[in-house]
């Protein structure tokens, strides 16, 4: 095991040594566009050496994200939540992300093998290390938040990389329907080149229509 990942493990032991079994990692991407869903990752890894650095995926290039996003998947048990733009206009985009969050652990608890999920002590031996310092879920699982996590813990910077790579790779598909608005090179994100746009061309149907600041 690298220096580093040993370095991010400090709460997945705390947690092991509190008797939990199951420590999955969860972060989301997307919270701050003007276009585009949200999306949520939740990790459980099962091996923790890894080839690719591992880190915060904002401090990662884009294609170090996506050489880790694939070593991720081979390495851990990994579920995806995604709620699309229209719906965050009627939830928000606060309860969007949570629900995102929600979305990705029970994806990922249903990828476990079934003799894992099934056992009658199951639910008490998970633990949630989520990114931020709230979390709203309607999940019976224990959780803790973390500030900056997907730089202290491996679990959740694998989450925010494959939360960040997934979106974007939804954002390119994006751009290919509507190309006038660079989603490939903003995902989404409120540029001077993504604003010049909007005013230019109008809001397109991924457009966030509650966010301010895009005259959308």
């Amino acid at each position: 095991m690298s220096a580093q990942a040993a370095d991010m493990l400090h709460f997945e032991t705390q947690a092991v040594n509190q008797g939990l079994r199951f420590i999955l990692g969860v972060d989301e991407a997307g919270r701050g566009p003007l276009a585009g869903p949200v999306v949520a990752a939740a990790v459980c890894l099962k091996q923790f050496d890894f080839k690719c650095p591992i880190n915060d995926s904002k401090k990662m290039t884009p294609a170090a994200r996506e050489a880790a996003f694939h070593e991720i998947f081979e390495k851990a048990y990994v579920g995806i939540g995604m709620i699309s733009e229209a719906a965050i206009d009627i939830i928000n985009i606060l309860n969007a992300s949570h629900r995102a969050m929600d979305m990705a652990v029970q994806q990922l608890i249903w990828r476990m093998p079934s003799e894992i999920t099934s056992h009658n002590t199951f639910c008490h031996r998970v633990m949630l290390l989520v990114d931020g310092n709230i979390f709203r879920t309607q999940l019976e699982y224990r959780h803790q938040t973390i500030v900056g996590g997907d730089g202290k813990s491996l679990s959740i910077a694998c989450a925010s990389i494959i939360a960040k790579v997934y979106r974007d790779h939804i954002l390119k598909a994006y751009d290919k329907i509507y190309p006038q608005y660079g989603f490939a090179e903003h995902k989404g994100y409120p540029t001077k080149a993504h604003l010049s746009a909007i005013k230019w061309h109008g809001p397109c149907i991924i457009h966030r229509r509650t966010f301010r600041g895009a005259d959308v």
